[in-house]
């Protein structure tokens, strides 16, 4: 299960990592909000269909509004607010500041959860944060006043998104994993279609093409549907310390893919990057041997 749990929750990085390509293109002709409620509304509609297949819904309704009110906060105002932080700051800033997510996800499992916070746990962390730090260059973040919204932005996005995985977490002992990621799609919908209506409102309409059908459809349907369900599979399996590590493979595989796409030379900061992360998240999975000394033998007493 822990396998099956390390699996799933590095699938879903990757996903993310590898969709960023895919989001560029789709961007400059469909704006933010109402991508994220066609991504949300196609991710629901699977969902959905997987769960009527799979026996229905069994949660009662004042638990199934919990859900979508974290979903609200994960699917609706911590991916609203990267979108925002994103456009009033740049690129890098955006990788970087909410590279802090899986910090805030540790944070939160040992507030809400109860998990502890060892001190192997945090070396892993720091080996991965490290690694990030490698794979991003932070030499291309831009921290002037005029980023300061965005990069605001951007932090409520990771803090955000940490609460949102723990609170997924939470409730994973209650409903299935399908259940839960259809309800907080429909939670992020509840915020992203009326900001995607006053998009739509001021912005004119674009010509749709196969190529922006097709890119639509793979982040509705693998980047929402698929690595929602294994990033929330993820967590329903392992501590949030070992999941948070999980999100570091967004960077090393949206460089990779970037340079394998652009044809570009990946440099020894990546590997070096990508090495770092590797060995904080076995750090993490890897339990540490106890010890073995001695046996000290206790002479019965006489009776």
């Amino acid at each position: 299960m822990k396998l099956w749990g390390v699996i799933a929750g590095l699938s879903a990085a990757a996903i993310w990592g590898g969709m960023y390509a895919v989001s560029k293109v789709v961007l400059d002709a469909v704006p933010a909000f109402l991508l994220l409620s066609i991504r949300l509304l196609l991710g629901a509609a699977v969902l959905a269909a997987v769960l009527a297949r799979t026996g229905g819904p069994t949660l009662k309704l004042a638990q199934a509004r919990g859900i979508v009110a974290i979903g609200l906060l994960g699917m609706g105002v911590s991916v609203g607010l990267q979108f925002v932080g994103t456009s009033l700051s740049t690129a890098a800033n955006a990788s970087l500041v909410t590279s802090a997510s899986p910090a805030f996800l540790l944070l939160f499992g040992a507030l809400i959860l109860r998990e502890r916070i060892t001190s192997r746990r945090l070396a892993a962390l720091v080996l991965a944060s490290l690694g990030v730090l490698a794979v991003i260059d932070p030499r291309l973040a831009r921290f002037d006043p005029s980023m300061f919204r965005g990069n605001v932005a951007l932090l409520g996005a990771a803090v955000t998104w940490g609460l949102y995985s723990v609170l997924v977490k939470r409730v994973s002992a209650v409903a299935s994993t399908t259940e839960i990621s259809l309800l907080a799609s429909l939670g992020g919908l509840a915020l992203s279609l009326p900001l995607a209506a006053v998009e739509v409102s001021s912005r004119p309409t674009v010509a749709i093409t196969p190529g922006l059908v097709v890119g639509v459809l793979y982040l509705g349907v693998v980047s929402t549907a698929v690595a929602m369900y294994l990033w929330n599979k993820s967590l329903a399996l392992l501590e949030t310390g070992v999941v948070s590590l999980l999100f570091f493979a967004q960077p090393v595989v949206g460089a990779g893919l970037g340079a394998f796409v652009l044809g570009e030379r990946l440099t020894a900061s990546f590997w070096l990057g990508a090495a770092l992360i590797g060995a904080g998240l076995i750090l993490s999975i890897v339990p540490a041997k106890a010890s073995v000394g001695p046996v000290a033998t206790v002479p019965a007493e006489e009776g």
